[in-house]
């Protein structure tokens, strides 16, 4: 459904564009009116299939443990680059965070907004806030790595330590309480 949406916004575009070319002194209303209204049926029907993939329970599950198992891995890689800092030369600390964290940053960045759908906004933004402060200290340790600011980089690299397993706790807290709370939705019903 999505790419039939995909479709239609095309053809509705490539339309009311040949018919602007067709007719430059003056396009036909009705002609060019149905040519939009096929470009927005596009975009409803994309919009609506985009929707119903992203709540998907398969989909939602698989996201989640996605999330929990990508959060772990950032959270592990930055506990050991932090306890190896004082060991890698600090020019190399950025080859070490480029061959360590991406596969994991990106699992994480394409699973999150499962985290809205399946615990609410509130818990997306609590995870997120965390998350989201780790990498941009991350990013501040690749960029004082490639400097060669080595008190800045050791820096940065414990505070990103604490802000992922902050992320990596609160994750977890907010899905025991609401693994919690459908227990007992359960066991009362």
């Amino acid at each position: 459904m999505k790419y039939l949406g995909y479709l239609l916004i095309v053809v509705g575009f490539l339309w009311g564009a040949y018919l602007t070319v067709e007719q430059p002194e003056g396009v036909s209303t009705a002609r060019y009116l149905v040519a939009l209204a096929i470009g927005v049926a596009g975009v409803i029907t994309a919009r609506s299939a985009v929707r119903a993939e992203a709540r998907d329970v398969t989909r939602l599950q698989t996201n989640i443990a996605t999330i929990e198992t990508s959060l772990a891995a950032i959270a592990n890689d930055a506990e050991r680059l932090d306890e190896q800092k004082e060991s890698i030369n600090v020019y190399d600390i950025r080859h070490v965070i480029d061959e360590t964290f991406p596969p994991h940053l990106a699992a994480f960045v394409e699973a999150r907004e499962s985290i809205a759908h399946s615990y609410g906004l509130k818990a997306y933004a609590e995870v997120m806030n965390r998350f989201a402060t780790g990498e941009r200290y991350l990013n501040r340790v690749w960029s004082a790595s490639t400097d060669g600011y080595q008190p800045e980089a050791h820096d940065y690299i414990s505070r990103c330590h604490v802000q992922f397993d902050d992320a990596l706790a609160t994750f977890r807290a907010i899905r025991e309480r609401a693994d919690q709370s459908l227990m007992g939705a359960r066991q009362r019903g």
